[in-house]
């Protein structure tokens, strides 16, 4: 094969039938090429006599001085497709990079596509927060490809043992003991729980195990008639609460998985002409703008969105500049508003 003037990685990426950042991966050994196509791009540089423009390497391998925010998208009743209690979390990212002197690429994330080749190995930035992800069995297996490529990434969620690459998330079975006992104090001896409580949404079951203590040391047991699964939304909030009142189930109070879930169980609950807080108090988990505004205001538990956010960045950073970095808990606080007041 011949080639006018001196061979670029772009021949052989035209020769070998792939992407020029594929040759790019390729030459420098990343794992996120097989093995054939490596050797095939390999051949064809030795056949052409390829050199690496050692000034152009190192110019990509500067810091971009940027990190990307990938959303997942959550159902909303809005066109935003971005759980409300992320708007704030958005916020306090935007201004611990600006604090460091990092702009901020936001965008939602294609589940389908390659994330590394599109931020990181593309130079637009140098590494990636993920806000949200769905069901955690799907994604455990892109999580962990992305740590298996070296991607730099930490995500919002549970910090649990064993899980891929580095989690910044609240102390979710606190916030879950602590809330449950505040309806045990009110009075309310049968607490219905609304949201996931199973390893594939790890927040909501970290919850779930925090309110079963929470009746365990009150001497009580749960009953598994008294959850129902639920996402993260006013209308699985309201269907769930609906769900357990046609069971016949009676019960004095509900402990949501997240303020939605809380504010849609309490449309429920108005439409059954039952009052909050005098027959079913009801508590929810997040403290989103919405919580203190609601009819009656939402008794809930807080995460705190400022620290989070200089968490995740800070982190990130840190792995950025080949730093050993630990997953962490922040420790959540309990809001009491009027939904759960009795007396």
């Amino acid at each position: 094969m011949t080639i006018k003037g001196k061979a670029t990685s772009l021949d052989i990426a035209h020769l070998a039938g792939v992407s020029q950042p594929t040759v790019s991966r390729a030459l420098r050994g990343s794992p996120m090429v097989n093995a054939e196509t490596r050797e095939r791009i390999l051949r064809i540089a030795r056949e052409l006599n390829y050199k690496v423009d050692k000034n152009a390497s190192s110019l990509r391998l500067r810091n971009a001085g940027t990190l990307a925010l990938l959303f997942f998208e959550d159902p909303t009743n809005d066109d935003s497709l971005i759980n409300p209690f992320f708007h704030s979390m958005l916020g306090s990212i935007t201004r611990a990079c600006a604090l460091h002197g990092q702009d901020l690429l936001v965008s939602f994330q294609q589940l389908s596509t390659d994330w590394q080749a599109d931020y990181e190995d593309s130079n637009k930035a140098d590494g990636i927060i993920l806000l949200g992800y769905g069901d955690y069995h799907e994604s455990r297996d892109r999580l962990q490809r992305l740590v298996e490529q070296g991607t730099h990434f930490v995500r919002w969620g549970a910090a649990l043992p064993g899980q891929p690459g580095v989690s910044i998330g609240s102390d979710n079975f606190q916030g879950g003991h602590d809330i449950t006992t505040h309806l045990l104090q009110q009075g309310c001896r049968r607490i219905a729980f609304l949201g996931h409580a199973s390893s594939h949404y790890p927040e909501f079951q970290e919850r779930y195990r925090g309110h079963v203590a929470a009746l365990q040391e009150h001497g009580l047991a749960a009953e598994a008639a008294l959850q129902h699964d639920a996402i993260t939304t006013e209308a699985s909030g309201q269907e769930a609460c609906q769900t357990l009142l046609a069971r016949g189930e009676p019960i004095d109070a509900i402990c949501a998985a997240s303020d939605l879930i809380a504010i849609g169980a309490m449309r429920a609950l108005r439409e059954a002409g039952l009052r909050v807080p005098q027959d079913v108090a009801v508590t929810g988990f997040d403290d989103i703008p919405l919580a203190a505004s609601v009819s009656p205001a939402l008794t809930t538990v807080q995460q705190d969105t400022k620290q989070a956010g200089q968490l995740l960045v800070e982190r990130l950073l840190a792995l950025i500049g080949r730093q050993a970095v630990d997953s962490q808990s922040i420790p959540v606080k309990l809001v009491v508003r009027e939904s759960s007041q009795r007396g």
